[in-house]
């Protein structure tokens, strides 16, 4: 039975038994202890959490998800993957324990004829949370299965919570038995609380019922939590692995290997000249090349580019192993090209985005896998020379720090050091490697404790949305005036009754012209006014639960108080210069869609009054000439006053009707699709302008990279774009006027005279050194005697290190051959110092070191060095001690010598 059969079979059970199908989600999460979608409930958390009414009673989904917390045990167990598929149903007030058992058990065990999966019921075992006796007796009730078989664990194993206090509950599990070749017969009669690691290959997790029935004061950990009481509604939550259930009904060992995963393994193996399954190394690597090589693509795919932080960095660290895998294969050409073509083959019949968008996924996923064989490349030069001094000192192993900053500075992998050391007869310090990468991993999962416990208390806004009974009413599109009612005041984070002069509050208001903040553009500004005489000023508007407006506010003047008629007043002049700086953005978008491609998509953005940023994904920067043609394109249908016009149908309607979703926008099933003319068109809830023309003139300041992948725009809009050239205009003619050339004339003038300042400065470069090294023979002939060593300790202004070696190096070309000679030579430049020392062969034969005596003068000027006994250098940030610093010289070569 085929992936594709397993999941329609899923979806068609649970709509026959009145569940809504509800697509899977962007792997995005809005939420924002998250990275990313990792489980199928993430969607439906506002639902769960009270934040939001849920459109249906119960539901049904199979939700894109990642998990990387287990990343480095991908390919080494049956059931570790960084992609899957959550299949789940949902039950929101509706049915409880008995009727999603019935739901699970009856799916699982019926026939394949009949819309099952027809898994052997000898084989399954449910469990269940140790204090829950219902589920015990729901079970045996169901499925006619005697109580041993019905497995009880702690709370570790089978109770579920967000993390946070809230919703939780008990859950119950479908475990199935591959049998004796997986693993030990365990006996459940005898289990402890806790299932051990090495029954879970053969006892395989393949469905999770959570019964969300308490509410939680407190979660410590998994484990360790406070149940408060019951929550007022019971609700259901489960989640089936889809990659699982594949695994047993495709008869293959593990989960790498189903049908839309193996033909990745095959293709490397191909490349690699490997035979899957003949070594287990190898294996490891192939399954990590297949799981890899599906997950980036389908972050990409969801809008994910790599880099250095966050989603980026998880989408890199992907990338890179996936590379680093087929390296370690043997196959050192460009991967990606050979691989990804062949999950996208597999995946892109159900995810069809995939194939359409396959331009700009493939983009990004090759030049990062580029990218990263330059970073081998510079890791192996590194590499090579630490080794290098490694020998030469007798050390035959790589400290850990070393090995570290290879990972973590230069992306170097670990495997490789390993692997690239054990050639050259080295070792590394594995434990200290380790030990620098978990205190790493502590800081991050400290960090991602601190986000969690971050988690916004929506209470008090939830009380508001509820006592409204529907979404506020926004009527911003087309008036900037409107009257309504307060229906809510919260401030710190609770209701309040009123507000007074000088205080903060958030307003909420049934209907209301003000604009939230959201899909880029800024909030708008304005006042309130109410029946009373009271007047607050707006200064932000947020929505922090959907369909709830609130309108971050200070009273200026009387007093506010729920149910008070208010008239609300946007900044007119504030909305229409945002409103023109938003649709200019959807008019950059589409230039440079037809300058760039169909993968310059949008990654961002920023719609402020007059001025707006413009992400977009690029493989590499946009020549000034496509910047210039971008800007005449825009303002050509800037002239051309086009309509600028909005429409509200399905997404299907619009997908049709050519309209552009941005990626990890969140829409609805009802969306509002922006048209300029029948030149642009974009899903979009902002604001904009009526026409084109109103927009006046758009002006490109330039671009720039903000990481791998992703370029960004700056630019100007109406009144802001002409003050700006008109700037730029007086500035022509000053420079015009005082070269004495005309306009056309000034670029060609200015590169003169660039060239002739650079070619003046060579030259004064070269007389200054000149200058300085002259003095060389003077100092060479001076040299004070020291202990029967000739010695030039010489301080110089205005010399950078640069000089200093050469004139240090000067006068001890100037010293007698047959007699002991010491140069040091410190230059002062605008506050730095730089010190460099070098010795004659007779100075070196009687112990004199120019690295010895950098070191001594390091402590004097709040700096170090160091480097060879005929020539070192250094450098300090105090020049206030150095006649002390020359005169710790001559004692170090008198001790010297005398020692």
């Amino acid at each position: 039975m085929d992936t594709a059969a397993i999941r329609a079979a899923f979806t068609a059970h649970f709509e026959a038994a009145g569940h809504t199908v509800v697509p899977s989600a962007s792997l995005l999460a809005a939420d924002p202890t998250l990275l990313f979608v990792n489980a199928g409930m993430v969607p439906f958390k506002p639902y769960f959490l009270g934040d939001e009414t849920p459109p249906y009673d119960r539901a049904t989904s199979i939700q894109k998800c990642v998990r990387t917390p287990d990343i480095e045990d991908v390919g080494k167990t049956t059931r570790h993957g960084t992609f899957f598929e959550m299949c789940g149903n949902f039950s929101f007030g509706d049915y409880f324990k008995q009727t999603a058992i019935e739901l699970a058990w009856d799916l699982v065990t019926k026939p394949l004829a009949d819309g099952g999966w027809g898994l052997d019921e000898s084989r399954l075992y449910p469990s269940v949370f140790v204090d829950d006796p219902e589920a015990v007796d729901l079970w045996r009730q169901v499925t006619g299965l005697p109580t041993e078989r019905v497995v009880k664990l702690g709370a570790k194993e089978n109770y579920w919570s967000m993390g946070v206090p809230g919703p939780g509950g008990p859950c119950s599990e479908i475990l199935y038995d591959r049998g004796p070749a997986y693993g030990p017969e365990a006996d459940f009669t005898a289990l402890g609380p806790d299932m051990p690691t090495e029954l879970e290959d053969r006892y395989v997790e393949i469905w999770n019922l959570v019964f969300m029935q308490d509410d939680l004061s407190a979660v410590r950990s998994k484990s360790d939590f406070d149940v408060a009481g019951s929550l007022p509604q019971r609700n259901i939550d489960t989640g089936m692995g889809l990659e699982r259930v594949a695994m047993l009904l495709q008869g293959v060992e593990n989960m790498y290997e189903i049908d839309v995963m193996r033909p990745v393994i095959d293709r490397a193996a191909e490349l690699a000249g490997k035979t899957y399954g003949a070594d287990p190394v190898d294996d490891v690597r192939l399954r990590v090349v297949g799981d890899h090589v599906r997950s980036s693509m389908m972050l990409i795919g969801d809008g994910v580019v790599p880099g250095n932080e966050g989603r980026g960095y998880v989408l890199r660290r992907l990338l890179r192993r996936a590379v680093r895998s087929v390296r370690l294969l043997g196959y050192e050409d460009p991967a990606l090209p050979e691989l990804m073509p062949v999950s996208r083959d597999k995946m892109g019949q159900t995810y069809t985005d995939l194939v359409r968008d396959w331009e700009r996924i493939s983009s990004v996923a090759y030049a990062e896998e580029e990218a990263f064989r330059s970073t081998l490349r510079a890791g192996t030069t590194i590499f090579d020379q630490a080794s290098a001094r490694l020998r030469g000192s007798g050390a035959t192993q790589l400290p850990g720090d070393q090995a570290f900053a290879l990972h973590d500075t230069y992306g170097f992998p670990i495997d490789l050091t390993l692997e690239m050391a054990a050639e050259q007869g080295l070792a590394v310090d594995e434990d200290g490697f380790r030990r620098l990468m978990a205190e790493q991993r502590d800081r991050a999962k400290a960090d991602a404790r601190s986000k969690k416990g971050a988690h916004r208390d929506a209470t008090a806004y939830r009380a508001v949305a509820d006592d409204l009974g529907r979404p506020v009413e926004f009527v911003g599109y087309a008036d900037v005036v409107a009257e309504g009612t307060v229906r809510g005041l919260i401030s710190a984070g609770g209701a309040v009754g009123s507000a007074s002069v000088g205080e903060e509050v958030e307003v909420v208001l049934d209907r209301t012209p003000f604009y939230a903040e959201g899909g880029g553009q800024l909030a708008d500004e304005g006042v309130v006014e109410l029946d009373n005489g009271a007047r607050l000023a707006v200064r932000d508007v947020q929505s922090p639960v959907t369909g709830l407006v609130v309108h971050r506010a200070t009273v200026l003047s009387g007093e506010v108080s729920v149910g008070l008629g208010a008239h609300s007043v946007v900044d007119l002049e504030r909305r229409r210069s945002i409103s023109r700086a938003h649709t200019a953005t959807h008019m950059v978008h589409k230039a440079f869609r037809e300058a760039l491609g169909e993968t310059a998509t949008q990654a961002g953005s920023e719609n402020a009054p007059g001025r707006f940023r413009f992400d977009f994904s690029a493989t590499g920067a946009v020549p000034t000439s496509v910047l210039a043609d971008v800007e005449a394109r825009v303002n050509d249908v800037v002239l051309d006053d086009l309509a600028v016009e909005a429409e509200v149908m399905t997404q299907a309607e619009a997908v049709a009707s050519g309209a552009m979703a941005l990626f990890g926008e969140k829409y609805g099933d009802q969306v509002r699709v922006v048209s300029v003319g029948d030149w642009a068109r974009e899903l979009c809830g902002g604001t904009h302008a009526g026409r084109s023309g109103q927009l006046g003139v758009v002006k490109l300041l330039g671009e720039s990279s903000i990481g791998s992948g992703v370029r960004r725009v700056e630019a100007l809009v109406g009144g802001d774009a002409y003050r700006f050239l008109a700037r730029e205009n007086v500035l022509v003619n000053q420079l015009t006027d005082a070269l004495k050339v005309r306009r056309e004339q000034l670029p060609e003038r200015v590169e003169d005279l660039v060239t002739r300042l650079r070619a003046a400065e060579k030259e004064i470069d070269k007389v200054r050194v000149a200058a300085l090294l002259s003095s060389g023979g003077e100092l060479a002939a001076a040299a004070e005697d020291v202990a029967g060593v000739k010695v030039v300790a010489h301080r110089v202004d205005g010399a950078a290190a640069g000089d200093v070696r050469q004139l240090a190096l000067d006068v001890r070309g100037r010293m007698p051959a047959a007699v002991p000679g010491v140069v040091v030579v410190v230059g002062v430049d605008g506050g730095k110092v730089a010190v460099v020392a070098a010795t004659t062969d007779e100075a070196r034969a009687r112990g004199l070191s120019a690295n010895d005596l950098v070191r001594a003068v390091g402590p004097f000027v709040d700096g170090r060095g160091g480097g060879k006994a005929d020539v070192a250098q250094g450098g300090g940030a105090d020049a206030t001690r150095v006649e002390e610093a020359l005169a710790e010289v001559r004692r170090v070569v008198a001790a010297a010598v005398a020692g």
